[in-house]
């Protein structure tokens, strides 16, 4: 076999509390989905380097007036959080727990790929589980400083009565401002391993990573730090994440770190076993290019370009709504190779739109941009392309009546209101839009253009300065919108997407 040459960061794009598993020679990730639908995405791998979207757990996850941004409510930042995936007797299975519902979802599946997932609820928040299996018992390690387990029932549908329900181990106190959490737990080798993140208030003052171990479920458990490095970025650490091996006996950990407004990033970590700690890195530090005995693949693009070439109403897996959709208001067969949003109901701005089609974005540089044709709008709809966070970006098109349309640049202001920073009168309802990525070297920031015959491009409005915020809690998406401001029933054609990463 000729070896691969894997390059850290694995993808420089919001990939966040991710968790791996291997089963045969095929290796499994699941990560944090949130306020996107479909959610939790499972992405497969048969060399750890090149990996592809293939499923996703639920199409929705609730029913409710948040989920589906009505009457101004919403669940940005919250939705699944943190998902643990493991393989046992032919299933698998994931659970996470959701801030906004307050409650503890499992999912089980005999068929990752296709199969269609059994689900059970828990009430309460199991924050930042880890499934365990261990000798035909089922455990839930979680929670952040103070670490509990509980007992699932065998079927892992439910908490088993009088089962095991405790505090399990209390990690230090003293100079730390985030005590352990984001728990993976593994048996191995006559060793219980809980792993775990923190933040010390000393030392080089960053996330990273902590290894618990000890040879009783329930006994006493020895600390060891086995990974603090930050490749050199911010001093923002690397960590959170999972352990797994190749069938020939090799360890590695897929981590992540915060890298600012393009999100959560994951690298790819050798394991070396040394006295029996699974110590990451190489001289505990990130390596950025790493040998890998395994076969070559082809690569399969996180983000795409889509020509909406579709026979039934069935998109990429790499599109995720903004939330739940209204079903009945997009479609990609009513006209031939296009996508088509209609608008469903009345709102004020962008962020309580609903049927905003995203993607995610990449570092160091990418654009995206896209054919409108707005003929059919109703006056104030308004329509386009977002640079979609808390602290948001658009550039659009709005009808202003039966024969003049306004190109618009807005941002978002306090309390999530949408000011218009810049506009322009209009005159054909055809239209072509752009947004630019820039996040190299720190830069964090968008820029936005419009054209009318995709030659000649216009800036518009003022530069976004990007950042991260945790009341989304997810890095910068490319987002398409089309939303009512007065009256619905209209509805825009898009012709196509056509994303590139500039390097």
């Amino acid at each position: 076999m000729t070896p691969i040459t894997l390059t850290n960061p694995l993808y420089w794009t919001d990939i966040p509390d991710v968790d791996v598993i291997r089963v045969n020679d095929m290796f499994y990730m699941i990560s944090t989905s949130m306020h996107t639908m479909p959610g939790c995405p499972i992405m497969k791998s048969v060399n750890l380097r090149d990996w592809e979207i293939v499923s996703y757990v639920f199409d929705k996850l609730e029913d409710n007036q948040e989920h589906y941004l009505i009457e101004k409510k919403g669940i940005y930042g919250q939705g699944s959080w943190a998902a643990s995936l493991r393989y046992e007797n032919d299933t698998y299975y994931v659970c996470f727990s959701s801030n906004d519902m307050k409650k503890f979802y499992i999912y089980q599946t005999d068929d990752i790929e296709k199969g269609e997932w059994k689900r059970s609820e828990i009430d309460g928040i199991y924050h930042d589980p880890a499934l365990l299996f261990d000798g035909g018992r089922v455990f839930v390690i979680y929670g952040c400083g103070d670490i509990k387990i509980v007992e699932l029932t065998e079927d892992v549908t439910q908490l088993k009565e009088s089962g095991i329900n405790q505090i399990l181990l209390q990690t230090p106190t003293d100079n730390i401002g985030l005590r352990c959490e984001g728990c993976h737990a593994y048996y191995i080798n006559g060793y219980y391993y809980l792993l775990f993140i923190e933040w010390p208030t000393n030392g080089n003052e960053r996330r990273r990573q902590i290894c618990y171990r000890s040879k009783s479920l329930l006994g006493k458990y020895e600390r060891k730090i086995i990974f603090d490095d930050d490749f050199g970025y911010k001093n923002k650490g690397i960590a959170q994440g999972a352990i797994f091996d190749t069938q020939a006996g090799d360890w590695y950990a897929m981590l992540f770190q915060d890298h600012d407004a393009v999100g959560r990033i994951p690298y790819i970590l050798p394991v070396q076993w040394k006295d029996n700690w699974p110590m990451i890195g190489v001289d505990g530090k990130t390596p950025e290019q790493i040998e890998l005995q395994l076969p070559n693949a082809i690569t399969s693009p996180i983000v795409i370009s889509d020509e909406f070439h579709y026979t039934d109403n069935a998109l990429s897996l790499q599109w995720q709504w903004n939330h739940n959709p209204m079903n009945e208001c997009w479609s990609l067969t009513e006209r031939n190779d296009h996508l088509r949003l209609r608008t469903s109901r009345v709102v004020e701005n962008v962020l309580e739109a609903p049927n905003t089609l995203t993607q995610r974005t990449e570092g160091p540089t990418c654009e995206a941009r896209i054919k409108i044709d707005c003929t059919n709008m109703q006056i104030g709809d308004v329509a386009g392309l977002i640079a979609l966070q808390s602290n948001f970006g658009t550039v659009g098109i709005k009808k202003m009546d039966e024969n003049h349309f306004e190109i618009q640049m807005t941002k978002s202001k306090q309390n999530q209101n949408e000011v218009i920073i810049d506009r322009k009168e209009f005159a054909t309802p055809i239209l072509y839009l752009k947004i630019r990525f820039q996040y190299e070297d720190s830069i964090d920031q968008a820029t936005f253009y419009w054209s009318d015959n995709e030659v000649e491009w216009n800036n518009i409005g003022d530069i976004l300065q990007m950042k991260y915020t945790l009341d989304h809690f997810m890095g910068y998406r490319i987002g398409i919108f089309n939303y009512a401001t007065e009256v619905i029933g209209g509805h825009v054609d898009i012709d196509y997407f056509r994303y590139k990463k500039i390097k």
